[in-house]
């Protein structure tokens, strides 16, 4: 989860909201990532995508079979459907999102749903590390948008 949080630094000092992702395959990284929504305009651009991306590109294939998965903030739907897609086998979650969890926090599309493979979850690991981040963020963020005036 150390190199997550380390991703999710460098998305930090861009201004992107501080998520950070690694996929580790026998004991070594394989991948990194961290959200790049804002400098790329894209959607699509959140940390578990790019880290899967770069993952199957390094394994060429797009199974990421007893691949697993660290990332610092609970996945959206849309990573969810990926790493069910990408077979994934396990994913450690540092902390939840309450607004667009999708691994429990607001749904979960692991446990809810059948799907024909399924991920097992940690979650809360270094979680006061992985909430800390994120606030400190948001609370700059609303510094920065008020000292320029913005709205």
């Amino acid at each position: 989860m150390k190199a997550a949080i380390n991703e999710a630094k460098k998305a930090y000092k861009k201004l992107e909201v501080p998520v950070g992702c690694v996929i580790v395959k026998n004991g070594e990284i394989i991948a990194k990532a961290y959200n790049q929504k804002e400098t790329k305009f894209d959607t699509t651009k959140h940390a578990e995508i790019l880290a899967i991306q770069k993952a199957s590109k390094k394994l060429q294939s797009w199974r990421l079979i007893d691949c697993e998965m660290y990332v610092t903030l609970e996945p959206c739907t849309m990573c969810a459907g990926a790493i069910l897609n990408s077979r994934i086998k396990k994913v450690y979650i540092g902390t939840t999102d309450k607004k667009t969890g999708a691994v429990g926090s607001v749904l979960n599309l692991f446990k809810d749903y059948t799907f024909n493979h399924k991920v097992e979850v940690e979650t809360g690991i270094m979680q006061s590390d992985c909430e800390k981040i994120l606030k400190d963020f948001f609370k700059e963020l609303r510094r920065i948008k008020n000292c320029s005036g913005a709205k």
